[in-house]
């Protein structure tokens, strides 16, 4: 039996754009409409969860869970530069309440990929304003919100370019579609204004502009109301050198993760965010090993993934852990309770090392817009009716209840 530290986090994820619904103003609307695009549907309105979230935080309070990360949107609280919109800001400061009435610690993002449209059409994460735009905002909401949000994460996955630039895989969603991310080697994203397939305004594989933007927005949190914790999550796949890879391995690692840790060094948190390994060739990635179990998404079934992902993070960056997202994407639910105690035996492990891990965020709380992969990939501890919104707990959500309620694996 495995026993957590007392006011351990477990709880569930999503981001904004992906269960809300009819988010029209942000830059992946635009891309998810274009002729040619490379999602497989467009996000419509993902699972309503705009207005349905109390059900869902109920939801997951009953389940036994203390702890909700969640998404702000920024689409919706600066539709137009330098217009904040109360309504939204009032709206976000309702779903905090929220939590807070259901006993549950909300962890609130700021950034989950998306941006507003007027961002992208200026240039997105490549404009020379983008860092001051991006702290102007972190700034607002924080005045709205921050004396009730004890976590804050500034950006989700900022390296998600990089990944994507050193290995050609983008680790939330099919490896083959890249998330609707340009393909140029240089690694901009495309434009989404009026072209076809585009992903909209990504972070920018620039490590500068995204720490720089990163750090300004932490200054801007901390100037606010509260004394939120305040990181940013990264995507952290498993890396592990094959025959011949060392040196390929070394620099990926270095450049897609390591540099990153090093900018969580002056946070007051790093999230891990782990699904899979890759094995990594003279050549690049190599293929999942003959008879490997595999995910909807294609990849591996490789639990043990995050055991040495905190670990890798912890030791690179010192400074605390949340696991803001882990999970499989299956129908077999019995695969997900699988899967997940196997990844939470290597967490367990890492905190009897002395590891200091603060929290477990399971992704996904719902069945919901997984990118260019559209609905088909269920990530979710609730399966969504998509033509009803209704709700259905699956075992695997009263399973991880259970481990939550009692802070131990056994």
């Amino acid at each position: 039996m495995s026993q957590f530290p007392d006011g351990f986090l477990w709880g569930a994820a999503t981001a904004a754009h992906q269960v809300e619904g009819g988010n029209i103003n942000a830059d992946l609307w635009v891309g998810e409409w274009a002729p040619g695009s490379r999602f497989a549907e467009p996000s419509g309105d993902a699972c309503d969860h705009y207005h349905r979230y109390p059900e869902d935080i109920g939801l997951l309070a009953g389940l036994g869970l203390n702890a909700y990360r969640f998404g702000v949107e920024w689409a919706r609280i600066e539709p137009e530069e330098g217009f904040f919109s109360r309504a939204a800001l009032d709206h976000y400061r309702r779903v905090v309440g929220t939590c807070l009435d259901n006993g549950v610690t909300p962890v609130v993002t700021y950034s989950h990929f998306t941006t507003p449209r007027w961002f992208a059409a200026a240039g997105g994460w490549n404009s020379p304003a983008a860092v001051d735009r991006f702290a102007r905002y972190a700034a607002r909401v924080t005045e709205h919100i921050g004396d009730l949000v004890p976590w804050v994460c500034t950006f989700n996955e900022p390296n998600v370019i990089s990944m994507l630039v050193h290995l050609r895989l983008a680790p939330a969603a099919a490896r083959e579609d890249g998330l609707g991310l340009s393909d140029d080697t240089d690694g901009q994203p495309a434009r989404s204004e009026g072209q076809s397939g585009s992903g909209g305004s990504w972070p920018a594989a620039n490590i500068e502009v995204m720490a720089a933007a990163h750090r300004k927005a932490v200054e801007a949190i901390k100037s606010g109301p509260g004394d939120p914790a305040v990181g940013w999550t990264l995507a952290l796949i498993d890396l592990q050198p094959a025959d011949g890879g060392e040196q390929r391995w070394a620099a990926v690692r270095q450049a897609a993760e390591l540099d990153w840790l090093d900018v969580s060094r002056d946070d007051d948190f790093a999230g891990v965010q782990t699904y899979t390994r890759e094995r990594i060739g003279p050549d690049g990635i190599l293929p999942v090993p003959d008879g490997a179990p595999t995910m909807q998404t294609g990849w591996e079934v490789y639990p043990q993934a995050l055991g040495h992902t905190v670990r890798l993070a912890a030791e690179h960056a010192r400074v605390p852990i949340i696991v803001t997202e882990n999970g499989v994407a299956t129908a077999d639910d019995e695969a997900r309770v699988a899967y997940t105690a196997a990844a939470l035996e290597g967490l367990a492990e890492c905190v009897a090392d002395g590891v200091d891990v603060r929290g477990y965020l399971h992704w996904s709380l719902l069945d919901n817009f997984e990118w260019t992969s559209g609905y088909a990939m269920t990530f979710g501890l609730i399966a969504v009716d998509r033509t009803t919104f209704a709700r259905t707990v699956k075992p695997s959500a009263r399973w991880l209840g259970e481990i939550a309620r009692g802070n131990r694996l056994s």
